[in-house]
């Protein structure tokens, strides 16, 4: 019992010394931005913080990420494609899948999926793979159609799409 009571009387002794260090600051907010990333800005600017590439090894800028919104391979990919219901679509990844569709007249069906290689415009940057399915009394066969016509013509419209994407996005900067 006394030392509990020894323990807590030590504890309130160092937390009642540091009431200072639990009230907050007071800011001038016509000298401190609001926006959060100019907050932080500021921060690092006078010490007061650290950039996250700075710890982990000082490589800044050696890497280059690019939003999918500025892609405009994924983004062309996305349009043509936009009739078709996706069951995977994965940025990071590089990679839309679509879920089997079939125009409901006949027993057959297609998947189509889309692989990016690489950011540029060009057809060595994408793969696209398609599946036919053909149903017949609850027994169905799935084949991978290679070189296939709609696989030919969905990179030929998609690479369009996005060199027309690419050139506004150029206009426009």
């Amino acid at each position: 019992m006394l030392k509990k009571t020894l323990i807590y009387s030590i504890l309130f002794l160092i937390l009642s010394s540091c009431g200072g260090a639990f009230k907050p600051k007071k800011v001038d907010t016509r000298k401190t931005p609001i926006n959060v990333a100019d907050r932080a800005r500021k921060n690092i600017n006078e010490g007061r913080g650290t950039a996250l590439g700075d710890l982990v090894g000082g490589a800044r800028g050696s890497t280059n990420y690019e939003f999918s919104t500025s892609n405009p391979m994924w983004r062309a990919s996305l349009e043509i494609l936009d009739f078709l219901p996706l069951s995977t679509v994965d940025y990071s990844g590089g990679l839309i899948i679509s879920d089997w569709y079939s125009d409901g007249s006949s027993n057959e069906s297609i998947k189509i999926t889309v692989r990016f290689l690489g950011n540029q415009v060009s057809s060595e940057n994408i793969k696209i793979a398609v599946h036919k399915k053909v149903c017949n009394n609850n027994n169905c066969k799935v084949n991978m159609l290679n070189k296939s016509k709609i696989s030919d013509e969905l990179k030929i419209t998609i690479i369009r799409k996005a060199a027309l994407l690419q050139k506004d996005s150029k206009k426009k900067k």
